[in-house]
């Protein structure tokens, strides 16, 4: 070997060497440690969209017994809670004042409001009439669908659609009943208030029993001790509390996803069960409320009806707090992924994908969503796992590492 060749040889080894060893290094120390992160896995399973809000039970038909003349209201003896009787119990004791003469004019009005009772009851039974014969109708449509059903003749939803059918008409003729002894109270009252104030030969000193028109319980007593008062002033407020329904006020954005017939679960209520329900009517006008915070929210209330053993739901009595859950859509057997793995990406919903330990955009086409998981269309496939709460610097490429348990 010459001596230019040792030469060049030895400065090869004492530069060269050193500035590759110092290239690795830097390289090493450039290199990007991965990134630690919290991945699911995309799976199939069943996913169910719920409007939640909180709701406040009711009595569906409740009635308040008013003062049905001037006069003096004796001490009411019942106590919220007691049970009535329709017709038989006496929910309070009015004494009119003393009668004055009528002339002509006011006369005439009182006969016409006598007429105009009488013509209001005629109407209540003309309607619990058609009310009864329509649910007669029902339940032998129902029994029908039954054994076509068990024949496997018509389809289950068909039997379900009849069996709510009957149910509702129930609920309408047992209306129709109350409205009809509503009327007959009216009529009472309005040929009591002729008679009292227009009756030469009354005796003014009589007094006038206020019987309920329905049996249920006293719900409030609105006037408790002896007073005068003028006519049509609430006394007691009277209903069933085994008729109860459910009135939640839900937000108007929520509210357009509502739809009689839904489904719905009571949770929350103070029992160690869920209750089931089905919406029956969404109100057609909102109310502006303000939230605890101070903003105007506009709200629409939603009627729900329970359904199943009334014995569950017992406890309840009229104005109780409940938790409200409306199922508005509902998909079985689709592919899942947490709502905390998607990110919009423009017009689109994206997630980060794991491939070969490296970070991949996936734009991905979504269906049904809670506020958990989210149904995936389009995207991704069974088993892909994509990152929980991706953050700012994760890029494409990113090598990615599962965060420890």
């Amino acid at each position: 070997m010459s001596e230019r060749t040792r030469l060049v040889t030895k400065r090869i080894f004492t530069w060269g060497l050193p500035a590759v060893l110092l290239a690795g290094l830097v390289a090493i120390a450039r290199r990007t440690p991965p990134e630690e992160v919290d991945l699911a896995v995309v799976r199939p399973g069943d996913l169910v969209v719920t409007v939640e809000d909180e709701g406040k039970t009711r009595v569906r038909e409740r009635y308040v017994l008013s003062a049905p003349v001037d006069g003096t209201l004796l001490r009411v003896e019942l106590e919220p809670g007691d049970p009535v009787r329709a017709g038989e119990t006496v929910a309070a004791t009015f004494v009119p004042r003393d009668p004055t003469l009528l002339d002509a004019r006011s006369r005439a009005e009182a006969e016409a409001a006598v007429s105009t009772a009488r013509a209001g009851l005629e109407k209540a039974r003309a309607e619990r009439s058609r009310a009864e014969a329509e649910l007669a109708n029902a339940r032998t449509e129902l029994e029908r669908l039954t054994r076509l059903r068990a024949e496997q003749i018509v389809a289950q939803e068909a039997l379900d659609t009849a069996a709510t059918r009957a149910d509702t008409l129930e609920s309408s003729a047992r209306a129709a009943a109350f409205a009809v002894d509503a009327a007959e109270h009216e009529l009472a009252r309005a040929r009591a208030a002729l008679v009292i104030s227009g009756d030469a030969d009354n005796d003014s000193s009589a007094a006038v029993e206020l019987r309920s028109p329905v049996d249920g319980v006293v719900l409030r007593r609105l006037r408790e001790s002896r007073a005068t008062l003028p006519a049509g002033e609430p006394l007691v407020e009277i209903g069933d509390p085994g008729q109860l329904e459910i009135v939640a006020d839900l937000l108007s954005s929520d509210a357009v996803r509502v739809r009689p017939g839904q489904r719905a679960e009571i949770v929350r209520w103070g029992g160690d069960r869920t209750l089931a329900a089905v919406v029956r009517r969404v109100e057609p006008s909102g109310i502006t409320k303000i939230s605890a915070l101070g903003v105007e929210e506009q709200r629409v209330d939603v009627v729900l009806d329970f359904v199943g053993d009334p014995g569950s739901w017992s406890a309840l009595g009229d104005g109780y707090r409940v938790e409200v859950a409306i199922i508005t859509d509902s998909a079985e057997e689709v592919l899942v992924v947490p709502t905390s793995t998607l990110f919009r990406s423009g017009e689109a919903w994206a997630v980060w994908a794991v491939e070969d330990d490296r970070a991949a955009r996936r734009e991905v086409e979504l269906g049904a969503r809670n506020g958990f998981d989210a149904e995936v269309v389009a995207g991704l496939a069974e088993g892909d796992r994509v990152v929980v709460h991706p953050g700012a610097g994760i890029e494409a490429g990113s090598r990615l590492v599962e965060r420890s348990p």
